[in-house]
């Protein structure tokens, strides 16, 4: 009798060629077919996937360049100029797109930076436990009690506001968060046989958290890092806003929100209604997107919905 757990086999000149079963394909595979059977986040993805697109093909794909002027002032939406012009003669559309790239970029190195430094003081914390598990839960109870904005302005206040500082201080505001949910996965995993049975072959420390322990910890932390995204650049955008993120003369969806689209905001609102819009649509795609992962990625919610 076959075991039905066996791959597939098929016979090849004599010899047999192993063909792997559904459980054995790439996961991704297994995350895409679940996406397609969620409505809203598949098309939350597809949006994403959309302006993903439109920010990195900046150069290419918008109609001017960002400081190059139509000769229009405040020119209303029309055929020429689809988000219309601002008041200097430039083509909001294409300073929506390319305030798109920076924001874009600043939150995926925010989130990558927050969810890299969370992760490996979550797994340290979890694994080793006792004075080294109490030291780090009391930073992280610290800096979770300040709200994410705050914890970021005081970043900024000590380092100065660029991009890069942008970026550093929205990172460390995010870490905290990641830490606790990497500890949880470490500590639901430690105590497991095959954790035992890697201790008992000789694995070092490092080598059972990153090889063992952290691939149970995967599936929570990329649903972190995808709504944790959204946070980032809503924090971007409310620090452009209040003049203390990326410098002013750098397109960014809170910049143009602030500044001169709060300026003429009675007498040219698509200044700042399409930057707004735009920021609105990728935070609330990347909800959704974060929430079909949470759903498609936990056990307990996976046949739920």
């Amino acid at each position: 009798m076959t075991n039905s757990q066996e791959p597939n086999q098929t016979t090849l000149d004599g010899g047999t060629m192993a063909v792997r079963s559904d459980s054995e394909r790439p996961w991704i595979i297994g995350i895409s077919k679940a996406l397609w059977n969620k409505p809203l986040g598949f098309w939350s993805f597809f949006v994403l996937l959309i302006i993903t697109v439109f920010a990195i093909g900046a150069n290419w794909l918008a109609p001017y360049g960002i400081d190059d002027s139509t000769g229009l002032y405040t020119a209303a939406p029309g055929f020429s100029h689809l988000f219309g012009t601002d008041h200097l003669g430039r083509d909001v559309l294409s300073r929506t797109i390319f305030a798109g790239q920076v924001s874009l970029r600043v939150g995926f190195m925010a989130v990558a930076l927050g969810t890299i430094v969370g992760a490996v003081a979550g797994l340290v914390s979890g694994y080793f436990g006792g004075y080294v598990d109490q030291i780090i839960q009391r930073i992280v109870d610290v800096m979770m009690s300040i709200p994410t904005i705050l914890l970021a302005l005081t970043v900024i206040a000590s380092l100065g506001a660029d991009a890069l500082n942008v970026t550093l201080a929205i990172g460390t505001a995010l870490a905290p968060r990641t830490a606790r949910v990497a500890r949880g996965s470490a500590l639901s995993v430690k105590e497991l046989d095959y954790i035992t049975a890697a201790h008992a072959l000789g694995s070092t420390p490092v080598r059972v958290m990153f090889r063992h322990v952290l691939p149970n910890a995967a599936a929570p932390l990329i649903v972190i890092a995808s709504v944790q995204l959204g946070t980032a650049i809503i924090t971007e955008a409310s620090l452009s806003y209040l003049g203390l993120g990326v410098p002013l003369n750098v397109p960014t969806w809170g910049n143009m929100l602030s500044g001169a689209g709060l300026t003429y905001m009675t007498k040219a609102p698509w200044m700042a209604i399409f930057p707004g819009l735009a920021l609105t649509t990728t935070v609330l795609a990347l909800n959704l997107f974060g929430d079909a992962l949470r759903d498609i990625l936990d056990p307990k919610l996976r046949g739920s919905k």
